[in-house]
């Protein structure tokens, strides 16, 4: 029973952590602070979130557990918010989300600064 438990522990701890592997390589790789913000925030979430599940599994019933419970509970509610302040935040400086496909000439900022798009 015991190597049951190694095995379910380790497969969430390797989990969370290629999330949150993919996470930081979002951070890096996607266009603008919006679509950073959204990837970064899933996959932190959804990555500390298997973390503490495995060191759940791994602690057993203990007061450990319960520790990690309140972190987990404590992340579940701060992540999306940090993130909603900071896409908040970014909205009321003027930053505009970059709209259509990177990489293909001069992005776009927004519909309503393209005058083409009136007609």
């Amino acid at each position: 029973m015991e190597t049951v438990l190694d095995v379910v522990s380790w497969v969430l701890l390797v989990t969370g952590s290629v999330f949150s592997m993919i996470g930081g390589l979002g951070l890096i790789r996607l266009p603008d602070v919006y679509t950073r913000m959204h990837g970064a925030g899933i996959t932190d979430t959804l990555g500390a979130g298997l973390i503490l599940a495995g060191l759940m599994v791994q602690g057993g019933f203990s007061q450990v557990t319960v520790k990690l419970i309140l972190i987990l509970i404590f992340l579940l509610y701060t992540s999306p918010t940090s993130t909603y302040a900071l896409a908040n935040a970014a909205f009321h400086r003027g930053q505009k989300p970059q709209l259509g496909k990177p990489g293909l000439g001069k992005p776009q900022h927004g519909k309503e600064d393209d005058p083409s798009s009136k007609l």
